[in-house]
């Protein structure tokens, strides 16, 4: 199949045949023309505006699927087979990728920051760094949230305290994004502690028992049931970051680390602004 970037100008003429329904309206379809114009492509575009034309158009060229691309009269195949007849890249389902957990902590990190910068005014504070941790772990529970059987399965390769109690594949999800709520909210940190501290200590061992020592290759459940995240050093990131917060936020509680800013500049902000009286406003008023 000859690559379509070097040819000349007037040969760039792409000829689709998709899906436009009252009901329904095909997305690759939709990416297809898109590509197409965006590559330079003049394209003419035909529409199959019900079942029938479809199953006629498919049986009439013997293919199984629509989009269907024409190029200079050659029929380049669906959406996929078009990306690559452009030279552009495909995405596999099926391979491993670090994506969406560094899409997760920059996330969660920017909204720390921001919410930060919306209660003391500074952007970097260790009050920030706190929420960080307690947002992303309220995320990753929400991920696991979407499919605990899923994700309850993936737990199971792997976590050994799961391995020896199966309801706890289940509960795991529910404890961590609990303790997250409680650990941002500064409440109940009686129990937002040991949660954390529990849950956060048998997935380390766990991870490293079966990435370090086993040197098993398996997907990380981290982001929920149906991630190809390998297993490894983002999910130990992740048990490790519960232990710390939960250490910090013990240590803050017994009087032993700092107070946090966010903690100071509200209690500084109390004293210096008096409460206001409802008299007072109707006083100045009436005077």
């Amino acid at each position: 199949m000859s690559d379509m970037r070097n040819h000349p100008a007037s040969t760039r003429k792409a000829v689709i045949y998709r899906m436009v329904m009252p009901a329904h309206t095909c997305p690759y379809g939709l990416k297809a023309v898109h590509l197409l114009k965006r590559m330079g492509f003049e394209v003419e575009d035909h529409h199959l505006t019900t079942r029938e034309q479809t199953e006629a158009f498919k049986a009439q060229h013997s293919v199984t699927t629509t989009p269907q691309i024409f190029v200079a009269g050659q029929r380049i195949g669906g959406h996929d087979d078009l990306r690559r007849f452009l030279g552009k890249p495909i995405a596999d389902p099926k391979a491993t990728t670090y994506r969406p957990v560094i899409a997760l902590f920059s996330m969660t990190a920017l909204m720390a920051l921001a919410a930060g910068y919306a209660v003391t005014g500074s952007i970097f504070t260790s009050q920030a760094l706190e929420w960080f941790i307690g947002f992303s772990m309220v995320v990753l529970a929400l991920l696991k949230l979407q499919n605990v059987e899923s994700f309850a399965t993936m737990f199971l390769n792997y976590d050994l305290l799961a391995k020896r109690w199966v309801p706890y594949s289940y509960i795991y999800p529910f404890a961590e994004g609990a303790a997250g709520v409680l650990m941002v909210a500064g409440a109940l940190t009686w129990l937002s502690v040991p949660v954390a501290l529990f849950i956060g200590t048998i997935g380390a061992v766990s991870v490293f028992k079966a990435v370090y020592v086993e040197k098993r290759e398996l997907r990380c459940a981290c982001v929920g049931g149906s991630s190809n995240v390998p297993l490894g050093f983002i999910s130990l990131t992740e048990n490790l970051m519960m232990i710390a917060m939960a250490i910090w936020m013990a240590l803050a509680a017994l009087g032993i680390a700092p107070e946090v800013e966010s903690t100071q500049f509200l209690s500084q902000r109390m004293a210096l602004e008096p409460p206001s009286l409802p008299g007072a406003v109707v006083s100045s008023t009436m005077a």
